[in-house]
């Protein structure tokens, strides 16, 4: 070792008086070598290593101080929900407020009144109060609804008004499968009950959702959720669904009509409401068939040319099918008449109304289900019931045997403006069908 030292030595000696530059790169050459040597001099395989001391130090961190400045103007939001058998007074003071003049006019009767049955277990309060516990507002919002009452001071007595929400309307999607009950495959899926109420309706027709549902049937749906500041109020409408019973593919799109309205249809355009609906009434007794009768005013034997329903006063009539006002008023025995168009040869007639729907004139359009008047008995009646009648070109048919038509499905340029809205809608279940259908897999 001392021999190497003494040549490597020598040879610098020599290297320095000669090129410098050659020097130092086998100084740096030189110097690797070295550490080299000496890094493999130093680690020895399964040499004992010292170990690492650890301290474990334990230090109380403090916050630090808060100071909130009495004339800071900006208000302190406090919200909760309402408890059971509290008093509008106490939940103000609990979330805040320490005005003794707020307290004595917020359990008065007039503040009772003003907010309508708003205030009650469960309902949701908002309070903004100043640093010493003033009232900016307090505000008090019943779950589910588009509107809230909102409290303020104003001259030294508390005032309350109404205001609706303004509410952003976001798109929801989801799927799930049917294991015992639509119901509970919606709640397995998260989904609110108005929007299994509204697939039901929707699919009501082809669907019986108390005997066809079977086990491993699927649904998709996109529906509206109307939030408030972030906060989801309540589910909107169904966009579209598609839904898979014993193998047979159902599909609902919602499609906005050249004339504003709005209806369901399948991928093919075809409507997924029916024609006509069978009764005008929801709930009622047929009191007289389509046949002859001795009428009960007149005394004699004659042909009763429509169905009478029994229903009590004021009950709401609808109108079987989309039409348009014919006539409206009196005529003869009928009493309070209306008569309905609904295209080409086919009309409908409502007799012995009490009164007519709001609004409603020769020209006006209406809906299918739509309440046009109410359950009287003017004109040649007994007692309170509808007298309904289907006319094709203007003669009177039995409304509970004829073949009611289809709804007209979708042709030219409304189809092809069907396509176009719903087509990202009928790829949006494409993806959560194909998801879903993974999962299972």
């Amino acid at each position: 070792m001392l021999r190497e030292k003494t040549a490597i030595l020598a040879h610098l000696k020599k290297l320095r008086e000669g090129d410098p530059v050659q020097l130092w790169r086998l100084v740096s050459v030189t110097l690797g070598s070295i550490v080299g040597m000496a890094a493999a001099i130093a680690v020895v395989p399964g040499a004992a290593t010292a170990p690492i001391a650890t301290e474990i130090v334990v230090e109380q961190l403090g916050t630090p101080p808060v100071s909130i400045s009495r004339n800071d103007s900006r208000p302190f939001i406090r919200e909760d929900r309402i408890r059971s058998g509290e008093s509008l007074a106490g939940a103000l003071r609990r979330l805040g407020l320490s005005d003794s003049w707020i307290a004595a006019q917020a359990n008065a009767p007039r503040i009772m009144k003003d907010l309508a049955g708003t205030f009650r277990p469960g309902a949701l309060i908002t309070v903004a109060s100043t640093a010493e516990g003033g009232l900016h507002s307090a505000s008090l919002t019943i779950p589910g609804s588009d509107n809230t009452y909102v409290l303020e001071a104003q001259d030294g007595k508390l005032q309350v008004a109404q205001k609706t929400l303004a509410l952003e309307s976001r798109v929801h999607m989801q799927s799930g499968v049917i294991q015992s009950s639509l119901f509970a495959a919606m709640d397995s899926a998260g989904l609110p009950d108005s929007v299994a109420e509204e697939l039901a309706k929707i699919f009501g027709d082809d669907i019986d959702f108390h005997t066809d549902l079977k086990k491993g049937d699927r649904f998709s749906v996109i529906y509206e959720v109307l939030y408030h500041q972030g906060r989801a109020i309540r589910a909107g409408r169904i966009l579209a669904a598609e839904f898979i019973n014993q193998g047979a593919h159902h599909s609902a799109y919602r499609f906005t009509n050249q004339d504003g309205s709005q209806d369901y249809y399948n991928r093919d355009g075809k409507s997924r409401k029916e024609g006509f609906l069978r009764s005008p009434l929801e709930f009622s007794r047929v009191s007289s068939g389509f046949s002859m009768r001795l009428h009960p005013v007149l005394g004699i034997w004659r042909e009763h040319k429509g169905v009478d329903y029994a229903a009590p006063q004021g009950t709401a009539v609808k109108a079987t099918s989309d039409g348009a006002v014919e006539f409206v008023g009196q005529q003869n025995g009928y009493g309070n008449f209306i008569i309905l168009s609904h295209g080409n040869k086919y009309t409908t007639a409502y007799g012995h109304l009490s009164g007519f729907a709001r609004g409603l004139k020769p020209g006006s359009h209406v809906a299918q289900g739509e309440t046009i008047g109410y359950v009287g008995s003017t004109g040649w009646a007994t007692g309170p019931h509808l007298h309904y009648e289907f006319r094709i070109n203007n003669i009177q048919q039995d409304p509970l045997k004829v073949s009611l038509p289809d709804s007209m499905p979708l042709s030219g340029s409304s189809l092809t403006n069907f396509h176009n809205q719903t087509a990202p809608l009928m790829a949006r279940l494409g993806q959560l069908q194909q998801s879903k259908t993974a999962i299972l897999d």
